[in-house]
């Protein structure tokens, strides 16, 4: 006899969406993960990397018990968990006691964003401090440069859409990385709103958009200065924007500088359709929605702020349908009084973070302890940061599976997968926040917390963190729950953030040093560079979260799609190699007229150890502001 249950739980991917999940389980295996139909955002359907995860949780090549590479030329084998606890410590302790804590280095990024973990953050605070990073490879100069300009990141409510006339996607495949969107948009076309579309990188997007243009890449802030130029000529830009934006006259003569034909050239778009977006833009509300591809190259947090200031100056800052949306703030509603880790020691550049592990000095790193994440996979010069954990006295890797970064491991400890941890979760634009295990780990199996429970016990700190994950889950509701917010509704329904407006800065009052928008108006002439050289771009895919590809996806060579014209004689399928200044790697080419010429896609996340890693061809560098990845400026010639 089969027992059915369904269990509810949300999504901590790093994705924008951030879905409500029903999860089908036939006698306590877990079959089917789908949308639920209740929450607001998510209505019941969800992306194919998720809805697949059936296949990555029941996966042959999931770890179950740890490995230890007992010298640096030996292999990875088995090892008990009692064992591979105690050396963890010692290891921790030693390097402590022998070198202080900056000798440890803590590594953690996106690969679950479950506010529990957190806990693990404050861990390494407390017994170090220790090393950790600064920066962001996903959205550091997006963010940094919305700060500068508002003095916060944040973005109007999700459905707020509909007040909109024309929304703008900046360099965002809705299709790949917002799912959500889509319906929202098509009504939106429904109700008469148009859709305007900006991306060298042609995709499905465009097939719900009224107008599209595929600039040269790395040309937005041409686009958004050209569009404002239109509204100046056109007497369209906001007769009080001078009350609540600090230089405005020295923006104003910065984007006339250059007509809009000129600002057109740069972008390389023709006049007609160029003038087709700004008329677009100015029969707003206009919503604009950044993609985080845009703000990774050098100067990523200038495109930004340049977006940012088009909006402001047009008057759509702070007015229903409008604003300039990067990101969302995702752990405002939750209480992190009780675990400050803002005094870490020393700090490394997370793009840069090959180089400066094996740079650091005084102490120099002797150990590296990596978990939600596969940095050697997902950071620039993958050969590089295989390097420098890889010559670490004591690498630690906690991950269910065995990745590039596990690879170059001493320990490697199996953790859970979502689905099994205790844990809290923010869904936009509402709170799931409680979430239980819907199904148990497989047998030799720790969650996050747990281990670094276990550690706490064995490095004598115990009586801070030797606790229930339910005493850490309430201080972090405690925001919530002061609020008024009872637990009962934060557990079994979908709570609204109530620190979260629909409409930001609505009131034009901004958190900055003077209460007004503080708009660009200085520019690098070093980003007007024009360059006929093929560009890397390595975007995301339906198929895979970040590097959580299944092996057998990983054979034979990366595909690589181009223009044809650019083939330099190769065949459409003929395998090549991509030769960049740092790497090159064999890749299968793949034929798309409706690309630029300028532009060679990948699939973003390829494995480093099967040769399919675009980020072994990529330079590790920072962008103009917030210290992201320079993940899209990387020219390479096919041989």
């Amino acid at each position: 006899m089969t027992d059915i249950t369904i269990r509810k739980t949300a999504c901590p991917r790093d994705c924008p969406d951030a879905c409500g999940l029903l999860v089908t389980l036939e006698n306590d295996h877990v079959t089917r993960i789908q949308g639920d139909p209740a929450h607001p955002v998510t209505r019941g359907f969800i992306c194919e990397r998720t809805s697949r995860f059936v296949e990555r949780q029941t996966s042959k090549h999931r770890l179950t018990t740890p490995l230890y590479r007992r010298h640096q030329s030996a292999e990875l084998e088995p090892i008990s968990w009692q064992a591979a606890l105690d050396i963890a410590a010692e290891r921790l302790t030693a390097c402590r006691a022998e070198s202080g804590g900056e000798s440890i280095f803590q590594y953690r990024c996106g690969g679950s964003l479950g506010i529990v973990k957190h806990v693990g953050d404050y861990f390494f605070h407390r017994f170090g401090p220790v090393t950790t990073r600064h920066g962001d490879i996903c959205s550091g100069a997006g963010e940094a440069a919305q700060v500068m300009d508002f003095g916060e990141c944040n973005c109007n409510d999700f459905f707020d859409i509909r007040h909109s006339r024309t929304v703008f996607l900046w360099g965002k495949n809705v299709f790949a990385s917002s799912i959500h969107l889509i319906p929202e948009l098509k009504n939106a076309r429904k109700n008469g709103a148009t859709i305007v579309l900006i991306d060298p990188v042609h995709h499905r997007t465009a097939s719900i958009a009224d107008l599209t243009v595929q600039p040269r890449p790395g040309t937005d802030a041409a686009i958004a200065l050209g569009i404002c130029r239109w509204l100046i000529d056109h007497r369209q830009i906001d007769e009080t924007a001078g009350k609540y934006c600090d230089h405005l006259p020295e923006f104003l003569r910065m984007v006339t500088g250059r007509t809009v034909s000129e600002w057109a050239q740069l972008a390389d778009i023709p006049l007609g359709q160029f003038e087709m977006i700004a008329a677009a833009y100015a029969g707003g509300p206009t919503c604009s929605l950044i993609g985080w591809g845009l703000q990774r190259r050098r100067f990523g947090a200038t495109t930004v702020r340049t977006i940012d200031a088009l909006a402001a100056v047009s008057g759509n800052i702070g007015r229903p349908g409008g604003g300039a949306s990067f990101y969302y703030v995702r752990r405002g509603a939750f209480d992190f009084s009780s675990l400050p880790t803002e005094s870490s020691a020393r700090t490394i550049a997370e793009p840069l973070l090959g180089e400066e592990l094996q740079k650091a000095s005084d102490p120099p790193i002797r150990m590296a302890w990596v978990w939600g994440a596969n940095p050697v996979a997902m950071l620039p010069d993958s050969a590089t940061v295989a390097e420098a954990f890889r010559t670490r006295e004591f690498t630690v890797v906690v991950d269910p599976f065995l990745t590039d970064t596990a690879r170059c491991a001493n320990l490697v400890l199996p953790t859970t997968t979502f689905l099994e941890e205790d844990d809290l979760r923010l869904i936009r634009p509402s709170l799931c926040c409680e979430v239980s295990p819907v199904t148990t780990p497989p047998a030799g199996v720790l969650s996050d917390y747990e281990i670094f429970r276990e550690i706490a016990k064995r490095t004598g700190m115990a009586d801070e963190f030797d606790v229930d994950v339910s005493v850490w889950k309430e201080r972090l509701l405690k925001r919530l729950t002061d609020h008024g917010i009872s637990r009962s509704q934060i557990r079994d329904g979908y709570v609204r953030n109530p620190f979260t407006p629909e409409v930001l800065f609505a009131d034009r009052q901004f958190p900055t040093q003077s209460g007004r928008i503080n708009l660009i108006h200085e520019l690098p002439e070093a980003m007007w560079a024009v360059t006929e050289d093929l560009r890397l771009t390595a975007v995301s895919t339906a198929e895979s979260q970040a590097s959580q590809w299944e092996p057998e996806s990983q054979v034979g060579p990366v595909e690589v799609v181009i223009h044809p014209s650019v083939s330099g004689g190769h065949a459409d399928g003929s395998v090549i190699t991509v030769r960049s200044h740092r790497s090159s790697l064999k890749a299968r080419l793949k034929f798309d007229p409706n690309q630029r010429a300028d532009v060679m896609l990948m699939k973003k996340g390829g494995w480093h150890f099967a040769g399919r890693s675009a980020n072994s061809l990529i330079f590790g560098e920072l962008t103009d502001a917030g210290d992201c990845a320079v993940y899209y400026d990387t020219p390479v010639t096919i041989e």
